[in-house]
């Protein structure tokens, strides 16, 4: 059996699953850890509903951009580089390919693309998705400086939960997030939060549990004399008989002996809870760079309007999408097509972006306004938008109604 057969089946099981056992830890593999069981692997996307929220909204509008091939500044739309970005491998899209990678950068701060077990050197032919909570690198840990230097020759190794196999550090493209603790592996995005994760996960419980312990009786039926539990359960049946059940699934009670019911009303500890769960939501909205109105999120009593919205919106992209498709961009060009000597560059195309049409479209009236003044050329615009410059780009065209002026003899400006 082909030593990678494993591998392949693990690839096309779904990606999210929670691994029980002893993950990766995200900052050091070697480093032991006593965080939340639901902070270890996918723990916080299965069980944290803003975590899972947040990366969701993240994932979904990354991979609406468009990533596009380029040489010498012209669209490359055939080849078998552009279909191997267009259909890394026969269960994937390209749509796929971007999505799942942004997925694991949120949820790990890394993300590996694998060549394929038949790769042999040069282009690969196939692009597969491996789960970084699976790898392991072989020798680089904290501290060790040497090993850095030595780390293009070390081997990965990835758990497949039956063996362990090697994969050479050719074979994969890493997108790793930058890692104080550890020079090869990314860092957990969420790592800084395993307290909110914590506390929300309690506060979680603790209102679950406090919802099902306060059920009040609908009715209550009480007398001064001592009821035998099989009295007080014939008496509530002769009740029901003759006035009905009652409904949403609660109960008749029978208290004796003068005793009266009070029911609870919510501590100020409880309403803590509450608090405590609205500030762990925009820590981890804060983290992951979400406005609250992308995230449908508005404690003001008044609904936003519709130019903020269209701000936080506009925000979400520049502020944070933007950065991290170029850092893509930037890693791409790195790992991928100045190691294969490639002419071709991969940019991800956002001029189809609604959220963004305003901004580019002040932008484009402030660059004419700038050519027609001659501050800039044509061909200066376009080098800054990254597109081919025009032979005649270099060249000002003065607009017709500018009118030479000179200084006159008593300071006052006279038309020649």
């Amino acid at each position: 059996m082909n030593i990678f057969t494993p591998l392949i089946k693990q690839i096309k099981q779904f990606t999210f699953h929670t691994k029980h056992g002893r993950p990766n830890n995200p900052v050091d593999d070697d480093f032991n850890t006593d965080l939340l069981p639901l902070f270890s692997g996918n723990g916080a996307y299965l069980y944290s509903a803003w975590v899972n929220i947040a990366v969701g909204i993240l994932i979904r509008n990354i991979a609406r951009a468009q990533f596009a091939l380029t040489r010498g500044g012209n669209d490359v739309t055939s080849g078998s580089l552009y279909e191997l970005f267009r259909r890394p491998n026969r269960l994937m899209s390209g749509h796929d390919l971007w999505k799942e990678t942004a997925a694991w950068w949120y949820l790990e701060g890394e993300a590996f693309w694998w060549a394929g077990p038949d790769y042999s050197g040069g282009i690969p032919k196939e692009l597969f998705i491996l789960d970084p909570r699976r790898l392991r690198n072989e020798g680089c840990k904290m501290g060790d400086l040497a090993g850095i230097f030595r780390g293009a020759n070390r081997r990965w190794f990835y758990d497949t939960g039956t063996e362990s196999i090697p994969i050479l550090n050719d074979e994969l493209f890493q997108f790793r997030d930058w890692n104080p603790w550890n020079p090869v592996r990314g860092v957990n995005p969420l790592a800084a939060l395993a307290l909110e994760l914590e506390q929300d996960y309690f506060a979680n419980k603790a209102n679950s549990q406090l919802l099902k312990n306060n059920a009040i009786p609908m009715g209550i039926l009480k007398t001064d004399q001592v009821v035998r539990p099989e009295e007080a359960d014939a008496l509530e049946k002769r009740w029901e008989s003759k006035y009905g059940a009652i409904k949403a699934g609660r109960k008749i009670a029978v208290l004796g002996k003068g005793t009266n019911f009070k029911p609870l009303s919510f501590s100020p500890d409880v309403i803590k809870l509450f608090e405590l769960k609205r500030w762990n939501l925009y820590t981890i909205l804060a983290k992951y760079g979400i406005p609250p109105r992308v995230a449908n999120i508005s404690d003001k009593s008044t609904a936003l309007s519709g130019k903020d919205t269209q701000e936080q919106h506009s925000a979400f992209w520049q502020y944070t999408l933007i950065p991290t498709l170029r850092q893509f961009e930037s890693i791409l060009e790195t790992q991928f097509f100045i190691r294969f000597g490639l002419k071709e560059t991969g940019k991800f195309d956002l001029w189809d972006i609604p959220e963004l049409q305003e901004s580019e479209d002040s932008q484009s009236r402030r660059d004419i306004a700038e050519i027609q003044a001659g501050l800039k050329t044509i061909n200066e615009v376009l080098q800054e938008r990254g597109k081919e410059k025009k032979p005649w780009g270099d060249v000002w065209y003065r607009p017709k109604n500018m009118i030479p002026t000179t200084k006159g003899e008593g300071g006052d400006n006279e038309t020649t």
